[in-house]
Formats: structure tokens, sequence, C-alpha cells
């Protein structure tokens, strides 16, 4: 592919995705005010998250088989015409059931613009192109996921949170019609044969495939472990954080957003292999980081934290799709199943960690999830 169309290209993916993840976390810093402005009570306002989480891992799958069915343009339409409309409908209306039924809806058709994407990319493009685009990629899922979060409690004062809603379906009409206007016709990859379609459980049984789903899993068990439980380790006595110190941190996802790319550029001169060792050492320096009981390091460790697992995340990634002949859009959407089901389960066993053990004891247990990318990344050095 040539640099100027493959930066073209970055661009579009970046923009789609970025806009598609902007609008799962969007209600998350404004959830007192919601308490506030519906008159309920916290865990059900929390469901305007959570509503967007079970929507894209309930519909991932079925996405998967509509992506190696159809073009990729019109899912894109119907899929941001849909994640537009509910949010319009989610600043106007005056009811939290309508509100949480909406956002449910926005996480169904959320993976039309990421897992069918993702798919689309693996079957036009070519392995070394692949990479890069990927990264971009990864880049975007964390653009996205902090600019839902500074979108919906900073940009707009809090009491203004329908407003977040409106300016993100704007942005992600821009992306969308950007996308269908620039994104080229899908044309087979040569170095891919015209095999077909295989299903879930076949590309669960395949270990080469099923070792970077368990790698997913781990991986983001520990990512949403360490950002979960992070507030209350930095309000204890000796860091003494409020909650506008500690939300300042959040801003060290930028440093996924420059990893992306460059770890495209590593896996292609490296190997997957390679990057994935790298990733993991680098994850296990920042894990040990976080146990010193100093500010410095606490910031240092987390900025390495970031480098490690989304260097781990794309390594994995692109690995993935180069492994696949066909049913890319099923690879794809069951990577993502796993990765929201590690995030899901590491939560809520390091809730049951920390609760008793405190932090010392969660940070040792993650450490022993970085097995399972290591071995990954042994596995695939040797067969590079």
């Amino acid at each position: 592919m040539p640099v100027q169309a493959q930066h073209r290209l970055q661009i579009i993916i970046f923009a789609l995705v970025c806009a598609a993840f902007t609008n799962i976390y969007i209600t998350q810093p404004v959830l007192p005010v919601l308490q506030q402005d519906f008159d309920t009570d916290l865990v059900r306002v929390s469901l305007t998250v959570s509503a967007v989480v079970l929507g894209i891992a309930l519909a991932n799958l079925p996405f998967g088989l509509i992506s190696d069915r159809f073009p990729i343009k019109p899912i894109i339409a119907i899929g941001g015409t849909a994640i537009i409309v509910c949010g319009l409908i989610c600043a106007a209306t005056d009811s939290l059931s309508l509100l949480i039924s909406a956002r449910f809806v926005q996480g169904i058709f959320i993976p039309a613009l990421t897992t069918c994407i993702v798919a689309y990319l693996s079957k036009t493009l070519p392995p070394a192109s692949l990479n890069v685009v990927m990264g971009s990629y990864v880049s975007a899922t964390v653009a996205g996921g902090l600019g839902g979060r500074l979108l919906g409690g900073w940009a707009f004062s809090p009491e203004h949170w329908r407003y977040a809603f409106v300016a993100t379906s704007l942005l992600t009409a821009i992306a969308i019609f950007a996308a269908l206007k620039g994104l080229p016709a899908h044309q087979q990859n040569k170095q891919q044969t015209t095999k077909p379609a295989t299903s879930y459980l076949r590309l669960v049984a395949q270990w080469k495939l099923l070792r970077l789903y368990l790698c997913a899993l781990c991986g983001f068990g520990i990512f949403s472990s360490v950002f979960n439980f992070l507030p209350f380790h930095l309000a204890e006595p000796m860091f003494g954080f409020s909650t506008q110190d500690t939300t300042l941190l959040y801003l060290v996802y930028l440093v996924g957003v420059m990893i992306g790319p460059v770890t495209g550029k590593l896996s292609n001169r490296f190997g997957s292999g390679n990057t994935l060792l790298v990733g993991s050492a680098v994850l296990l320096s920042a894990l040990l980081m976080l146990l010193l009981p100093f500010t410095l390091a606490i910031l240092v460790g987390l900025l390495l934290f970031c480098a490690g697992f989304f260097t781990i995340h794309a390594a994995a990634v692109g690995a993935l799709n180069r492994k696949l002949d066909a049913g890319h859009g099923r690879a794809n959407a069951l990577y993502t199943l796993f990765y929201y089901v590690g995030g899901w389960v590491g939560i809520t066993l390091s809730s049951f960690i920390y609760q008793h053990f405190g932090w010392t004891a969660l940070i040792t247990c993650l450490i022993t999830l970085l097995i399972m990318p290591v071995w990954t990344g042994i596995a695939e050095r040797k067969h590079r």
C-alpha cells in the first residue's frame, strides 16, 4: 500500500474507532450528577455505563458473523446511525429508564464500528500495512476512552452533561461520513485464500488463536483492575490524593495513543513474539513500581503500565489477524469478547482481594497473570 494511502487510512480508522469508544464512558465522570438529576440510587445510575459494556459483549459475536458476510460500508452506516440517534435520545430524555435503554442499544451497535472494521482491515491489507494500521486502531481505543471521560466531566460543566451527548453524536457523524467516503473498496488480500468461514468453536479450538485470546483476557484483567482500585490506594494516608488529583493521573492513557503505531512497526521488524515479551517486561516493571510508597514511583509506574499493556494488546491483535485465512469477523469478535470478559472478571476478583488483603496482595496476584502474555510471546517466537 502506498505510504500516503496508508496514512489516510490510519486517520480514518483512528477517527472512527475513537468516536465509537468516546460513546462508551461518557457518563462515568458525571454519575453523581445523574444520581441527583434523576433522584435515584448509585446502583441504578451506574447502569448508564454498564449497559453499554453489556451491549458490546452480547453483540460482538453476532457482528463477527455479519462482518464476514456483508460489505463494511452498510454496516458502518446502519450501526453509526443507531449510535447517533440513541445519543440524541440520551441528551433529550427525562427518563432514566429510557436513558439506560438507549445506552444499551448504543453498546449493541458499537461493534459495527470496532469489531467489523478490524475484520475489514485484516481482509484488505497486506500483513506489513495491517500491523501499522492496527496500531492506530489500538491508539484510537485509548483516545476514545479518555476523550469520553474528559468530554463528559471536563469539556462541559457536569450539570450540562446532555451537551456532551450532543457533541459526541456530532463527532460520530463526522467520523462515519469520512469513513463512508474514504474507505477503499474491499479487495481480497492476495496472501489470503478463499477458505470458507469457520465456526466460533473451531476458532477457539485452535491453540495458536486461543493463546492470543487468553493473552487479551489476562492483559485487560490486569489493566482494568489497577485503574479500578488505584483511586482507593491513592486515597490512603501515605498518599492522601484528592479525587481531582487522581483524575489527572488518567492522562497517562495518552501513552497508549503513541505506543500503538510504534508497536506495529516493532512487530514488523522484530516479530510479534519479541514485542509481546518486551511489553510483558515493561508491564512487570510497572507493577513492581506501583508497590512503592512514593508519588513519583506511582507516576512513572503508571506511564510504564500503559506502555506495557498497550504494547501487548496491539501485538496480540496484529498476531491474531496475520494467522487468519478466513473468518476474520468471528475471530476478532472472539478476541473482543475475551478482552471484556477479562476486564469484568479482573475487577470482580480484584475487589475481593483488595478489600480483604490490600494493594500489595492485589499487585502480586496480577503479576501472576503475566504468565499468559509471556507464554504467548515465547510461542509466537517459535512459530514466527
